[in-house]
């Protein structure tokens, strides 16, 4: 016996529900799960966009329900039904033509007003004194490299690769340029996206209100390594930064008989024609700076943990781990990797 109607409507919404309760549940993720969604903002800035975001979500929502209610309503009231001959067939409605031109007018107004408001807060100086952060706003300079990130503290005389650190509750003012293509900075949970280009210079500002970690990406196509330029945004406490701070300012030294092997290592071999180490011959800015490369997370631009292993396997073939990277294969004899991975490890 072949299912009733009854029966098929309930098969099908359950199978609506299902679908819809999967969707639900799939977007559904933790901060520490998603670690570079925008639906957790962690700055005024951040937050701005989210609430537009919002905003617009739910106009377009709006939007949505009433199209599809009305074509489910003119599908039902205008059915083919017996004993109902076909209607008067007629050319035009200037009501509804002067309505389905109007009301869409109105609903993109309704939408352009929030969007220049907040294209405009962004795009104003940060109202650095309402945060009462000591100092002023922090000045940074983001240069894009072919596929890394260079972050300088022209103020503090600091220059670092891959991972940006920032004091919390103080705002901070980026300058973003590009060494060769164009590439853009996007930490989602901090800021929108700002394309980094060459010959010019772009801005972005933002005051980070949580310590964490933070997790960036380039977000415009730069070549064939642009999925693995990442980064990493540390904020810390103020008093932590400044600890950061006085630690980045001197000079690190290897603290084994190992690590000064590596030393001699590294001022031997092609190293010192890329790399720059503070207080050492080394002052090449080709490649990213090592003044303190051991007290960094990662390497290889966020791809991988900074681990003896990790920068073992880096140091013996870098191609192999990220093919296309400028840095070349230097073929360093066993105890060259061991010596320089112990060496750059104690540079903290």
């Amino acid at each position: 016996m072949p299912p009733s109607r009854a029966s098929r409507m309930v098969h099908y919404s359950a199978l609506g529900l299902s679908f819809g309760l999967a969707v639900l549940l799939t977007s559904c993720a933790p901060p520490q799960g998603a670690p570079q969604t925008t639906m957790f903002p962690k700055t005024e800035a951040a937050r701005s966009i989210m609430d537009l975001y919002t905003f617009i979500f739910w106009a377009a929502a709006l939007v949505f329900i009433a199209v599809q209610g009305g074509i489910v309503y003119t599908l039902w009231r205008f059915r083919s039904r017996p004993g109902h001959e076909l209607p008067p067939q007629v050319h035009g409605n200037t009501n509804l033509e002067v309505g389905w031109t109007v009301l869409p007018a109105l609903v993109l107004l309704a939408v352009a007003v929030p969007t220049i408001q907040t294209i405009f807060f962004l795009e104003a100086p940060p109202a650095v004194g309402a945060s009462g952060a000591p100092g002023g706003s922090l000045r940074i300079e983001v240069v894009g490299k072919q596929w890394w990130w260079e972050f300088r503290y022209p103020e503090q005389n600091i220059i670092t690769a891959n991972e940006l650190v920032l004091p919390v509750g103080r705002t901070v003012e980026l300058t973003l340029l590009s060494e060769d293509v164009i590439h853009s900075f996007w930490v989602p949970q901090l800021m929108g996206k700002q394309d980094v280009m060459p010959s010019h210079a772009n801005g972005l500002w933002f005051t980070p209100e949580e310590p964490g970690q933070y997790f960036g990406q380039c977000a415009e196509y730069c070549g064939i390594q642009h999925a693995h330029m990442r980064m990493n945004v540390l904020v810390y406490t103020p008093q932590e930064f400044q600890a950061w701070v006085a630690r980045q300012q001197g000079p690190a030294q290897p603290t084994t008989e190992l690590a000064q092997q590596g030393a001699e290592v590294f001022a031997q071999n092609a190293c010192v024609g890329c790399h720059a180490i503070q207080g050492t011959i080394a002052q090449a800015r080709i490649g990213p700076d090592l003044s303190h490369f051991g007290s960094r997370t990662t390497l290889a631009s966020g791809i991988l943990q900074n681990t003896p292993e990790n920068l073992a396997e880096w140091l013996r073939d870098p191609q192999a781990v990220k093919p296309g990277n400028k840095m070349p294969t230097l073929n360093l004899r066993p105890s060259e990797v061991e010596a320089l991975v112990e060496y750059l490890h104690s540079l903290k």
